[in-house]
């Protein structure tokens, strides 16, 4: 049977854990800046990884990377772990593995335009109806060629080469709009401004590298995402093909022990922002439906507020950090957040929320029926890992030398769709060249249409005798042939004249 995974202590000493076979139920920490929230965060990161559970970690601010070496004894650590008693082996370091979509803090991390495919693309695109079908078509027609859709480049191809044979796919495919093809075009720059000719290509990642563990404890797996922040198309392409890729690989397993995987976004309400429709649909499908392929996702965000209903609803592991009402807006947030807590006598929560300190927290987790606890005031307890974020040659140093670094440090260019359709458009102009430069059908010369018009000395004497076609251009051979046989011709009419003029005369007198 699986430990709980304790996270925070009240003022009484009672320890308030997570049941492990409800963490996959998921989970929200709130709070406001300052108040605690990323502390929470790696506590319950580095529970996960002691028990094995591989754990993918968003680090929105870059402040993260501490967790791969032990922490010190010092400042507020020091503080706590006197309080709660906690011995000097308390403190150690975790696998971790940093990775990054921009291949500058991290391992490189790619995706092949074919994972994504033309569904998930025209979300991320917003692309209308009908730009949506020309994108469908546009996968169609290269899977039937046997084409590869691995990077930008290939679909720029294919785009191109579907719109200059848009008259050979109309009777088999409908017809195809070149307005639609430009649309797609334009979204597509804007997609590789932001960064996706390096996100998109080989190798691509293979989700298994997510899901190690060294020794006994999980690897956690840091997405640098300072800069992936800043690009929420490239952002919002990653979760869309991660959400989707998980939940096409995992295996349904129902209510494990404990999970096989659980995935924290640091700064939430940046992610639900600015995230695309389409993006937020696969979020709410997979916070409905993911628990059942042992996968737990928790949310971190300033303000309960910042989460749609429909994937709040669903976070039964919560831990509130303080709150502060200094407008209407905070004053809402504050009693939202009470209202979704299991009332206790003996905590006023709406109170409760303002007065909290640093690292102090509204704590209600899921008991082992599922039921969410009624609600308690407790501390955090301070992380195992270092604080503070690792030095920048230290943290290339570790990237540097993991052994996944040189299975994605390069990307390759495979032969695809571009170098097909490259080779393709070479054979057509080749065939054409030659067709050009092939000899024409031997012209006759003069001489020999001369002696195909020349009818010769026998020829010339038929022609005389029987007539026929006279030609300007007779030789003096056709010529004296036909001056013989028009001298015989005439003789002979004359002979054959004078013989039946001779008989009719005779017949006369004969009366």
């Amino acid at each position: 049977m699986s430990l709980p995974f304790t996270i925070a202590r009240t003022a009484a000493a009672h320890e308030l854990n997570i049941v492990a076979k409800m963490a996959n139920r998921h989970g929200l920490i709130a709070g406001a800046t300052g108040t605690g929230k990323t502390v929470t965060l790696r506590k319950m990161a580095e529970c996960f990884s002691d028990a094995g559970i591989p754990v993918f970690l968003l680090d929105v601010k870059g402040d993260l990377s501490g967790i791969a070496e032990a922490g010190e004894h010092a400042g507020m650590v020091a503080k706590r772990m006197d309080e709660f008693g906690l011995s000097p082996e308390y403190l150690h370091r975790f696998p971790v593995r940093f990775w990054d979509v921009f291949a500058e803090k991290g391992i490189a991390l790619r995706v092949t335009i074919s994972q994504m495919g033309p569904l998930l693309l025209s979300h991320l695109m917003g692309l209308n109806d009908t730009q949506a079908g020309v994108m469908t078509l546009v996968f169609k027609v290269a899977d039937d060629k046997g084409w590869h859709l691995l990077d930008l480049k290939d679909l720029r191809g294919m785009l191109k080469y579907v719109s200059d044979h848009a008259k050979e796919f109309r009777g088999t495919y409908g017809n195809i709009s070149a307005a639609s093809i430009g649309a797609i075009q334009r979204q597509l720059l804007q997609l590789e401004q932001d960064g996706a000719d390096v996100f998109f290509g080989e190798p691509e990642l293979n989700l298994d590298d997510w899901m190690q563990t060294e020794g006994s404890q999980g690897v956690i797996n840091i997405m640098q995402g300072e800069r992936l922040m800043r690009s929420p198309r490239i952002f919002s392409a990653f979760l869309l093909w991660l959400l989707a890729e998980l939940f096409e690989q995992l295996p349904e397993v129902g209510d494990l022990p404990q999970p096989k995987f659980v995935m924290f976004f640091d700064e939430a309400h940046l992610l639900f922002d600015s995230a695309e429709p389409a993006l937020l649909q696969q979020i709410e499908q997979v916070v409905r439906l993911i628990r059942s392929k042992g996968v737990g996702v928790y949310f971190v965000t300033q303000n309960p507020l910042d989460l749609p209903d429909t994937v709040l609803g669903q976070l039964g592991n919560r831990v509130q950090h303080a709150l502060r009402a200094f407008t209407p807006r905070d004053q809402k947030a504050v009693k939202a957040a009470a209202e979704t807590f299991r009332s206790n006598p003996g905590v006023d929560v709406v109170t409760t929320i303002a007065e909290l300190a640093t690292g102090e927290a509204l704590v209600s987790f899921l008991d082992e029926k599922g039921m969410p606890t009624p609600v308690e005031r407790a501390w955090v307890l301070p992380p195992s890992s270092l604080l503070t974020p690792l030095q920048a040659d230290v943290l290339n140093d570790k990237i540097h030398h993991d052994d996944l670094y040189a299975t994605y440090k390069d990307a390759v260019d495979a032969y695809s769709a571009y170098e097909a359709i490259m080779e393709y458009e070479q054979q057509q102009a080749t065939a054409a060249e030659a067709a050009a430069s092939a000899p024409a059908e031997p012209t006759p010369s003069k001489a020999a249409a001369a002696e195909e018009e020349d009818p010769g000395l026998l020829d010339g004497l038929l022609t005389g005798l029987f007539g026929g076609r006279r030609k300007n251009n007779a030789n003096i051979s056709n010529k004296i042939g036909a001056q013989v046989g028009h001298t015989i011709s005439n003789k002979l009419t004359k002979t054959i004249s004078d013989s039946i003029t001779r008989t009719i005369l005779g017949v006369i007198k004969g009366k």
